[in-house]
């Protein structure tokens, strides 16, 4: 990238959290410069068509900047949308931390479903590449990500994994195979249980771990957990992985709105993704500044705070690049440095 691409993504950056919105022609009517929108168009046009962001320096950028050291505890999901017949479908790593996450590394996937084991290894393995092979404390995943190889994959690496599974898989120990929910069926709501012992799921040991909670629609259902080792810590460590969504949402509906983009090639896509997160990491060092530094964000009768950290920021970012007003006296480019 030179140093004109480098301009255009800034003002990019900096147009999005203006309008919050992924369209072209409205961040081109908010870039800050003297040019006709029309020509900030076609810039944006080329930077988002041409250029190849490299995401890995997008990532080792994030990981410099955010409060957090390692060792990281991540959540690993994908996102997904359709644009009239095509699918944007992207698997994303994040780092947890504070209710929500910051988005690391992620790899487009051309097609509907579920990722395969080959697309979450190649994840984890840029990230051990990216932040130290060690610097993984915990990997939290839904029922979708499970399989023979990639348990083996994780057990092989050490990585201290809780991962949900379908009720009705099956389990081994000691050459007795039942169903997962078998083990679990004398829980009451709200109860858990941790069992001693290694049980063999997909052909790899683990521990399992169960609790009886509410679905979406208030109905009792079986959360049954594998881990790598520390099953007492599982079902904690489990509840944060809802912050990834929390990410998305704050990437899309919250947000910036990404998936009202009209891109379709998996390479333009990529490019905005990852422009994207910079703008998001950016609005949530603000936020958690201002929060902890200058003015706390207020917590409503149910314990909640009235607005996420990551809005706060976007908020206080907008209005100071729109109304050329920093109440706070804050130099807001300064949290996209680190030197």
């Amino acid at each position: 990238m030179n140093l004109a691409r480098i301009k255009a993504m800034s003002m990019m950056i900096c147009a999005l959290c203006k309008v919050q919105r992924v369209a072209y022609t409205k961040l081109a009517s908010a870039f800050d410069n003297e040019a006709e929108a029309a020509s900030s168009l076609r810039r944006i046009q080329r930077l988002i068509a041409e250029c190849v962001i490299n995401t890995d320096l997008i990532a080792r950028l994030i990981l410099k900047l955010i409060p957090v050291k390692g060792p990281y505890s991540l959540s690993m999901d994908r996102t997904n949308w359709k644009f009239s017949n095509t699918n944007i479908n992207i698997l994303t790593l994040g780092i947890i931390y504070e209710g929500m996450a910051f988005p690391i590394v992620f790899k487009m996937m051309d097609k509907r479903g579920n990722s395969n084991t080959e697309e979450r290894m190649e994840l984890i393995r840029r990230f051990c590449a990216l932040a130290g092979e060690n610097s993984i404390a915990h990997l939290m995943a839904d029922r979708e990500f499970v399989g023979s190889e990639w348990l083996a994959f994780l057990n092989s690496r050490g990585i201290h994994y809780h991962i949900r599974i379908r009720e009705n898989f099956r389990v081994i120990r000691h050459g007795k195979e039942s169903k997962a929910h078998w083990l679990f069926t004398d829980l009451k709501l709200g109860e858990c249980k941790h069992l001693s012992g290694i049980y063999y799921v997909n052909g790899q040991p683990c521990y399992l771990s169960g609790s009886k909670i509410k679905d979406k629609e208030g109905k009792p259902e079986l959360q049954i957990l594998v881990s790598y080792c520390n099953a007492e810590e599982a079902l904690d460590m489990y509840r944060q992985r809802w912050q990834i969504e929390t990410m998305f949402k704050g990437l899309k509906s919250s947000g910036f709105n990404i998936e009202d983009s009209h891109v379709r090639s998996q390479e333009r896509m990529a490019n905005l993704f990852a422009i994207v997160m910079i703008a998001y990491v950016w609005c949530y060092l603000v936020g958690i500044y201002i929060h902890e530094n200058i003015k706390e964000i207020k917590v409503l009768h149910h314990g909640r705070k009235a607005k996420s950290l990551f809005k706060y920021g976007l908020e206080y970012i907008s209005h100071c690049l729109l109304n050329h007003i920093n109440r706070y006296r804050i130099d807001i480019f300064k949290f996209l440095s680190y030197t």
